[in-house]
């Protein structure tokens, strides 16, 4: 929900109890209208489907009580766009009337959008967020060529407005539709290929290398609590961001592998060397693609590479599969691990729309968030230096 304290500078009246509410609450979306919704998206957000969005929404740390802007048609009303948003105050605490995507606890913002009417939800959507008194807004992480903006920037472009770009980025995808051992030749090549088949042959020295799928709810529920002690046991958990290290964060995930895992839209891979699990990753999936979410290592197993091996096991996976047709990293600009391998490439960034022409207080948004991002950066760029 929109903070109640700022409400007024998202819509006065609703704060008032005097209009109906917009945005409205997550959780009184019809869930059977947010899945046939998903079926029907022009482009894909596993992060976005209702039983990971609604698990964020409930007990995430730092992303609970999310709203949306709901797109609805005809006289007997069909969701045709979802857009889970919180107020600008909420996302940044700066205090000026813009609504910014909910972040679902994963590196995709890109709004559910008909595909039957694309324009018209896309409309639909922007219409919502005016009625909520926003004069912009912030879509954070979007697919700046996806469908999903194609939309919002034709509707923007028949308004006489244009979209801004506030940050980008290019983030390394699969092209699932091609030969598994085909891309992993030409992006490791013959040299690397083989040092980790020698990495893989020592590792066999702890028992037999076996890569393990768990798709339904009765196996991925075990699988999950081997990731989760995996990642807690590395670098994560040193830190202090490990999933399974804050309550909130580990009754969501406890909650949304579960639920996605009763709609195949997610599952937990493993390898194993004998007994002992040295790496886990998992795996949303939502129509023909895949969302590489977090991956999860057994240190003393280093010098092996068991990210390394368990992603060559994932490539392969996923290339085999006749329903997947590409795979988002979800990783940043710059990974090292997936970057070589994973070779498609397609450009993420935070865009900032506005919804009124001529309007002064969108520069005042448009400057404040901007100068909220440098500062972040800055901040970043020395946490980085310090760490070295």
């Amino acid at each position: 929900m929109v903070d109640i304290a700022h409400e007024a500078a998202i819509h006065p009246a609703s704060a008032s109890g005097t209009a109906a509410r917009v945005p409205v609450p997550l959780t009184a979306i019809d869930p059977g209208q947010w899945r046939a919704l998903a079926q029907r998206a022009i482009e894909p957000n596993g992060y976005y489907l209702p039983g990971w969005e609604l698990a964020v929404s409930a007990t995430a740390r730092g992303r609970t009580d999310a709203s949306a802007l709901a797109a609805c048609d005809g006289p007997s009303p069909r969701l045709i766009g979802l857009m889970p948003v919180v107020s600008l105050w909420r996302a940044l605490k700066i205090p000026l009337p813009a609504l910014v995507s909910a972040h679902p606890y994963g590196t995709l913002c890109s709004p559910l959008i008909d595909r039957d009417d694309p324009i018209e939800a896309a409309a639909r959507l922007l219409q919502q967020a005016r009625a909520a008194g926003a004069h912009a807004l912030v879509l954070t992480d979007v697919a700046l060529d996806g469908a999903a903006m194609n939309a919002l920037g034709e509707v923007l472009d028949r308004e006489g407005l244009k979209p801004r770009i506030l940050s980008s980025h290019i983030r390394a995808s699969l092209d699932a539709t091609r030969d598994g051992e085909t891309l992993l030749r030409e992006g490791l090549g013959a040299r690397k290929l083989k040092e980790l088949r020698r990495q893989r042959h020592r590792l066999e020295d702890h028992g037999p290398v076996l890569f393990e799928v768990a798709r339904k709810p009765d196996e991925i529920r075990p699988a999950l609590e081997t990731f989760l002690q995996l990642e807690a046991s590395g670098w994560k958990g040193k830190r202090g961001t490990a999933l399974i290290q804050h309550a909130g964060d580990a009754t969501f995930i406890r909650r949304a592998v579960p639920a996605l895992a009763e709609t195949a839209q997610c599952e937990i891979v493993t390898l194993r060397a004998g007994a002992t699990a040295v790496a886990a990753g998992i795996v949303l999936r939502h129509q023909d693609r895949a969302f590489f979410f977090k991956l999860g290592i057994d240190e003393n197993f280093a010098k092996y590479s068991p990210g390394v091996q368990l992603t060559l096991e994932l490539t392969r996976h996923l290339c085999a599969d006749p329903a997947i047709a590409s795979a988002d990293s979800t990783a940043s600009a710059d990974h090292s691990m997936i970057n070589p391998f994973w070779r498609g490439r397609f450009a993420i960034g935070d865009v900032l729309i506005p919804l009124r022409r001529n309007d002064p207080v969108v520069a005042l948004i448009h400057a404040a968030v901007t100068g909220l991002n440098v500062a972040h950066e800055a901040a970043r760029r020395m946490v980085r230096r310090l760490r070295k």
